[in-house]
């Protein structure tokens, strides 16, 4: 039966009260529930991007208390961070994997600058710290870009790659933006060198999450960060309800949601 890594991101970009205690207990309904990774930022008590790791590691800390799921931290977002800054998770012992982001992109109104020499930088210090990164595709050019890094960097394989749709200025979650982001996906990369995975930005249903289980996606994301709708015009208060409905739409396929280890076996972490 297939297995599918079902993350949440929980912590809205929007939000401005970053309480780890409310944060750690989320993640943990939602680890009862199916949710094998949890992607968070590293940000401060008013939700701020910011290097410095002591409130995130008080997050992670009360995380890992309550259960065993894989601990993934972002090294982007749109900031004025320099990348010395956005690549500080790195060095923290409880982050297992991080985000890897490997070009620029119009983000709605903002852009989401990320030069080559930072891309660069960011690949060589998440290796080097041994994390696994999973690369953030959000336009065809970007899995080029991954491709050549991979070669240069000899990134260890698969590669885990999350295919972002939704956000206004890049790709749209239809139907079609997916088959030409996985075709091409799969023109550069063998399949067996790449697990990846869907990510909808502003998603109001789960009809496109249930087409790319349908079209092979091996990894979910779902949370605050990108929506907090479970269906048409309702909102839910926790992060815990939209991954049960996941939960529930990856069982009706015949599938199931991985377990924490089984996700560090498939990603080459050590289990724990």
């Amino acid at each position: 039966m297939k297995k599918i890594l079902l993350a949440v991101a929980p912590v809205s970009a929007t939000d401005t009260i970053n309480d780890p205690e409310a944060i750690a207990k989320d993640v943990f309904e939602c680890y009862k529930n199916g949710a094998c990774m949890v992607h968070l930022h590293c940000r401060d008590p008013h939700g701020q991007l910011t290097p410095e790791l002591g409130h995130l590691e008080k997050t992670l800390k009360l995380i890992r208390s309550m259960c065993d799921i894989l601990i993934e931290v972002s090294t982007g977002g749109v900031s004025k961070l320099t990348i010395e800054e956005r690549v500080q998770p790195c060095f923290c012992d409880l982050v297992e994997a991080t985000s890897l982001n490997v070009g620029s992109v119009n983000l709605g109104t903002s852009v989401y600058v990320n030069p080559i020499e930072d891309v660069k930088y960011c690949v060589k210090t998440i290796l080097e710290n041994k994390k696994i990164p999973e690369t953030e595709i959000f336009e065809l050019g970007m899995t080029y870009t991954l491709k050549q890094l991979a070669e240069e960097f000899r990134i260890p394989k698969p590669l885990l790659v999350a295919l972002v749709f939704g956000h206004e200025g890049e790709m749209p979650a239809t139907k079609g933006a997916l088959k030409h982001m996985v075709d091409w996906l799969y023109e550069n990369f063998p399949s067996e060198d790449v697990i990846w995975g869907y990510t909808e930005a502003h998603r109001q249903d789960f009809e496109m999450v249930k087409y790319a289980l349908d079209f092979g996606a091996q990894t979910l994301r779902l949370g605050f960060e990108d929506s907090d709708y479970i269906s048409p015009g309702v909102r839910v208060d926790t992060n815990a309800a939209i991954i049960r409905e996941a939960s529930e739409i990856i069982r009706a396929k015949g599938m199931m949601t991985m377990s924490s280890n089984e996700a560090r076996k498939l990603l080459g972490i050590p289990e724990i």
